[in-house]
């Protein structure tokens, strides 16, 4: 195992990857490539919760920057987390794995309300819960949304999937001489200002000690290889 005691995780996506090799929206192979890796992951014995971002369909800090009110513009966002995250739902129960997607907007037709207690039965039961919606506020992104789910489910560590292998001190597509850190603060990416998630996702992930592994998740197979410990990541924890 990467870390020690490692029971339950909770998995954070970039509603990007699921773009596939296309330009925008949803490519069902590429979630169905996906749904494979969680699965895999779940085979080893973790309970798994999930929370996908939105980026694919609609990102509300894009629609504010073209001048859309940003609390509407974020709503949106939450949207196109839940179409997200019904879309994994379908590929993982395609693959025999029971899923249930809970989400933070109330939407009684299309799946249930975060209700703590009950997301805590569906993992004691096998099932693999997908968070969607964010907060359920604007002005916070899914990457706090992952981590207050996180720190509400107890989970012991929050595996961030990206398109790059770890947390680089400069951007590395920009900056060949950038560094790769295989493990860094809490501080030292608020202090700096590295881009692994938002301020307040980091915050909350210190104060309750739930460490941070960053990978790329374009490569297949890496979920499972980094809960073995074998994979690139870069582990972001207290000293």
């Amino acid at each position: 195992m990467l870390l020690p005691d490692t029971k339950r995780i909770l998995l954070k996506l970039s509603g990007e990857v699921l773009m596939g090799e296309q330009d925008f929206g949803i490519d069902t192979d590429y979630v169905m490539r996906l749904a494979e890796e969680v699965k895999a992951a779940k085979d080893t014995g973790l309970e798994i919760c999930l929370v996908i971002g939105g980026g694919n369909i609609f990102r509300g800090m894009a629609g504010a920057a073209q001048g859309m009110d940003r609390a509407q513009a974020d709503y949106m966002g939450m949207l196109a987390t839940v179409m997200n995250a019904l879309a994994m739902q379908s590929a993982l129960e395609q693959l025999g794995v029971h899923t249930r997607v809970q989400s933070a907007i109330q939407m009684d037709q299309v799946c249930e309300p975060v209700i703590r207690r009950r997301a805590e039965r569906h993992l004691e039961k096998g099932r693999i819960v997908i968070f969607a919606a964010g907060v359920g506020a604007p002005y916070f992104t899914t990457d706090s949304g992952a981590a207050l789910r996180a720190a509400e489910m107890r989970c012991d560590a929050l595996l961030k999937g990206t398109s790059v292998d770890g947390v680089y001190s400069a951007d590395p597509k920009r900056d060949p001489d950038a560094k790769r850190f295989d493990t860094v603060t809490y501080d030292k990416v608020l202090a700096d200002n590295l881009k692994v998630m938002d301020a307040s996702a980091v915050a909350l992930c210190r104060d309750n000690e739930i460490p941070i592994v960053v990978f790329s998740i374009r490569q297949r197979g890496n979920v499972a290889r980094v809960l073995e410990g074998k994979g690139v990541q870069t582990i972001v924890q207290k000293d």
